[in-house]
Parts: structure tokens; C-alpha cells; sequence
């Protein structure tokens, strides 16, 4: 049989309502900073993406200008040095 001193210890081992209510605004924060957090991930991916895409269309401009370049020096008699 407990006595008066074991539920005293134990009710001291419990967690409170009020303990539990201060978890959830501590869980309620920590999940708003994680999708923050999500969000701005996203967005940098987002970002990143376009910027290869844009860097792969540059990059085949950039190659289709040059053997524009060679075809046009070669046709005028340009020696060109690389």
C-alpha cells in the first residue's frame, strides 16, 4: 500500500499540466522554425536550379559564339591564336 510519502515523491516525478502545456509551446515553436527553415531551403534550391539551367544556356552560347568566331576567321583568312 502506498503511503502518503510515495505519492508525495512520485507526484514530484510527474510532469504537471502546466509542465506538459509549456512542452507543446516549446514543440509549437520549434515546428514553426522548422518549416521557416524548410521554406528558405526550398527557395535556395529553387535558386540554384535556375541558376544551372541559365548556366548551362550560357555555356552552349558561349561554345556555338566560338565556332561562330572559327568559322568566320577561317573564311576571312584570320589566323586566330588560343
Amino acid at each position: 500500500m502506498l503511503t502518503v510519502q510515495d505519492i508525495q515523491k512520485l507526484t514530484s516525478l510527474l510532469a504537471t499540466k502546466e509542465d506538459v502545456r509549456e512542452i507543446k509551446e516549446d514543440v509549437g515553436g520549434l515546428r514553426e522554425s522548422l518549416q521557416g527553415m524548410i521554406v528558405a531551403t526550398d527557395n535556395l534550391t529553387k535558386v540554384i536550379t535556375d541558376l544551372r539551367m541559365e548556366y548551362a544556356a550560357i555555356s552552349y552560347q558561349l561554345k556555338r559564339h566560338e565556332e561562330w568566331i572559327k568559322q568566320i576567321a577561317t573564311k576571312a583568312g584570320v589566323n586566330l591564336v588560343f
